[in-house]
């Protein structure tokens, strides 16, 4: 399948196996979330942050394969999901800064592009999280 702005197909990537090993895990599922929600609380990691610091500092490679469920999940759960999702917010805080950047290099017509092109990615990405619920209806990126 093609990328949607360059014309080129995408390479193919590593795959996770059906079942994975978890003998050296030493934390619960309850430990796991517990950790979890205390990382959110207390340092105000995002949930790739903590999937990161997870498997970085205390081996766990996958939590899906040790709670049964993503941190996602876990984070809904006890109500400690942010208002914009994660990916969308990223992209937010990109334009800004490409914002801040134009400004200082009027003549900088490629990065003028991608400009273009993260906006489109962000009224994508609000138009399917509308539809999904996950932000409010009356959200709008200006």
């Amino acid at each position: 399948m093609a990328r949607i702005h360059a014309r080129v197909k995408g390479k193919s990537g590593s795959t996770k196996p059906m079942t994975p090993d978890l003998s050296f895990v030493s934390l619960k599922a309850k430990e796991v979330e517990a950790l979890i929600v205390k990382l959110v609380k207390e340092d105000n990691k995002s949930s790739s942050e903590i999937g990161i610091i997870l498997r970085d500092t205390h081996a766990i490679p996958s939590v899906k394969a040790v709670c049964g469920k993503s941190i996602g999940t876990i984070l809904k759960e006890h109500n400690l999901e942010k208002t914009i999702p994660e990916d969308l917010q990223a992209l937010v805080e990109k334009v800004f800064s490409l914002k801040k950047h134009l400004s200082n290099n009027k003549k900088d017509t490629h990065n003028r592009r991608s400009l273009l092109l993260i906006e489109s990615k962000i009224r994508r990405l609000t138009k399917y999280y509308k539809s999904k619920g996950r932000i409010a209806q009356n959200w709008r990126y200006d």
